[in-house]
């Protein structure tokens, strides 16, 4: 019998050592009853943040839509306005400097004892077309012309003394439009001179790095300008000596800019970055202003217009009806004074039987006139509308009166904006 009673005991102990026993199917009921709590409470948070991350994607995914459209028109202005200051600087620029050399060529068939001689003067004609198609030298544009001659400091020039150089020029007609004559001679230098630079620069001159020569220039014209009814084509250049000796020559034109020219020369960085932002700031305003067009049809909407048109035939249909009102309380007068009048006792029967009938007359009139203001509207609107019923009814689901015949509204086109 204690055999059989020590076990229980066993259990008591080991509920008061381990505190309170819970059954198992009770702790698994609570748990899943706070995992179920969670998730309930955890739900709506996770759909905020569904929407939240949807929203915020979708407005970068548009943000960055735009910035990339942005950035293409940006990059497509800047390509047009470098484009067009291009074309402009070229076209409206000539030719800065034009040189070519001379070739002078003379006549060898006479009979002459002097070997230093020649047996005419050296001629030479020079082409003023570049590429036997396009002019040097753009018309009314002022050029300088010289000439350089590299000539041996010889005896033969030294005694040559001074001698003249003659420029013709002539059209396309062989025509000469312009004539000049300069003169010029080597520059002087003594016997002693020019041992000490013989002496000084013998080594080069031996080397042949240097030699014993000098640069002539001669200014022919100074402000020369072209006819654009007669441009210039060419020019003949001759130098009347026979006894001169010439290395090379050559001809050089440079073109004198003033105004816009001396500027675009003169200062190329700075011309370029005005031009390039007056073209981007000009051509922006042109795409600003065709979106705006193209968003709200303007620059201005039109909703104010279209609020003082709804305006002015909401107060003329209003003012309809008041005559109206004023016609039918006319009428309602005149059967009144058309009445006959009762002329004697009247008992309380007769009292409360005109009572009745006065209210059912002031009944009757409201009901009219309300009839009588559904009949004008009506009339209004038959006679304003020429249109099939389907267009009324689109109409007036709208909010939109058609206006009287003989009366003037704006009109607008419906654009993107009205979807807004």
């Amino acid at each position: 019998m204690q055999e059989h009673k020590d076990p229980p005991r066993r259990q008591q102990s080991t509920g008061l050592e381990g505190g309170p026993s819970v059954p198992a199917s009770t702790t698994g009921r609570s748990a899943l009853s706070g995992t179920d709590t969670m998730r309930s409470a955890m739900g709506p948070v996770l759909h905020w943040l569904h929407d939240v991350a949807a929203v915020t994607l979708l407005k970068a995914r548009r943000t960055l839509f735009q910035a990339a459209t942005l950035f293409c028109v940006l990059v497509l202005l800047l390509w047009v306005s470098v484009f067009l200051y291009g074309s402009f600087y070229y076209s409206y620029m000539p030719t800065v400097s034009f040189s070519t050399p001379v070739h002078f060529y003379y006549t060898s068939d006479c009979d002459t004892s002097d070997s230093t001689t020649l047996c005419s003067f050296p001629t030479a004609n020079i082409s003023f077309m570049k590429n036997d198609r396009d002019q040097v030298m753009a018309n009314g544009q002022p050029y300088r012309v010289s000439l350089e001659l590299e000539m041996p400091e010889s005896p033969v020039n030294e005694q040559l003394g001074m001698f003249m150089v003659k420029m013709s020029c002539y059209t396309k007609g062989g025509k000469t439009v312009s004539q000049v004559g300069r003169s010029t001679m080597l520059h002087y230098r003594s016997n002693l001179l020019q041992y000490l630079s013989t002496l000084f620069f013998s080594p080069l001159l031996l080397t042949g790095m240097a030699e014993q020569k000098q640069l002539i220039e001669v200014e022919l014209f100074s402000d020369y300008k072209t006819n654009a009814y007669q441009p210039t084509i060419g020019a003949v250049i001759e130098i009347q000596s026979k006894r001169v000796q010439i290395y090379s020559s050559q001809l050089r034109v440079h073109a004198y800019f003033t105004g816009i020219r001396y500027v675009l020369y003169n200062f190329p960085l700075t011309s370029a970055v005005i031009g390039v932002a007056t073209n981007f700031a000009f051509l922006s305003v042109i795409v600003l202003f065709s979106y705006l067009q193209f968003i709200w049809g303007g620059i201005w909407p039109p909703d104010q217009v279209r609020v003082r048109v709804m305006m002015g035939d909401n107060t003329r249909i209003q003012q309809r009806r008041e005559e109206a009102r004023k016609r039918m309380e006319k009428e309602n007068s005149y059967t009144a004074l058309n009445q006959p009048k009762m002329i004697g006792s009247v008992n309380e029967a007769s009292d409360f039987q005109a009572d009745a009938e006065a209210e059912a007359t002031s009944k009757n009139s409201s009901v009219v006139q309300d009839a009588t203001d559904v009949r004008v509207s009506k009339e209004e609107e038959s006679h304003d509308s020429e249109e099939p019923e389907e267009k009324d009814a689109t109409d007036v689901s709208d909010g939109y009166v058609p206006p009287q015949p003989g009366e003037t509204v704006l009109r607008q086109r419906p654009g993107p904006w009205m979807s807004l």
